[in-house]
């Protein structure tokens, strides 16, 4: 029971640290981005020359920072949720479909990457127009919230699990 209790508290604290990875990465795309838009504006009405790349590099700047900061809610358990008939149910239950949602949020995680890999191979020959990069670098952000959702949520599944049948508490954490 306390080695159980140990490996949940380390994978866990490994999870926040890729979780805070995830942030990190999502908000110096954020500031990228807001410079290069600073760019934009700058070139448009002060060099009279627009660069067209900005636009192009802003989509997959905000493919990035919108599927990390998805998966960093999974794990962060801070995305919407009606949770009103859950809550509802006695505490035995309620467990049951905590662990039921999370296996069904991990399964869409796999499901999400399995589909962006076969896109990311699908777009490799493909260019991104004004980067000249592969396609495949927009769909990589797909890819990797749906490996990182898998991850987060199937563990957490797989936490729940051993912590019912070890007899003791799951420790939910606060939402950040």
């Amino acid at each position: 029971m306390d080695q159980n209790s140990n490996f949940i508290k380390n994978t866990e604290k490994l999870m926040d640290h890729l979780c805070t990875l995830c942030i990190l990465l999502a908000s110096i795309a954020l500031v990228i981005l807001i410079a290069t838009f600073g760019w934009l504006v700058f070139g448009r009405y002060v060099l009279n020359a627009t660069p067209t790349w900005v636009e192009q590099l802003a989509l997959l700047l905000v493919c990035y920072i919108t599927y990390l900061g998805a998966a960093a809610g999974v794990h962060q358990q801070t995305h919407l949720g009606v949770t009103l008939f859950r809550d509802a149910l006695g505490r035995r239950l309620q467990t049951y479909v905590k662990i039921f949602t999370d296996f069904v949020l991990a399964g869409f995680g796999l499901i999400m990457l399995l589909a962006s890999v076969e896109l990311f191979n699908f777009g490799w020959d493909t260019m991104l127009p004004m980067l000249d990069i592969p396609e495949s670098f927009r769909t990589l952000s797909a890819a990797l919230c749906g490996g990182l959702v898998f991850v987060f949520a199937g563990l957490r599944t797989v936490f729940r699990v051993m912590c019912l049948f070890s007899g003791i508490d799951y420790i939910e954490k606060e939402a950040f």
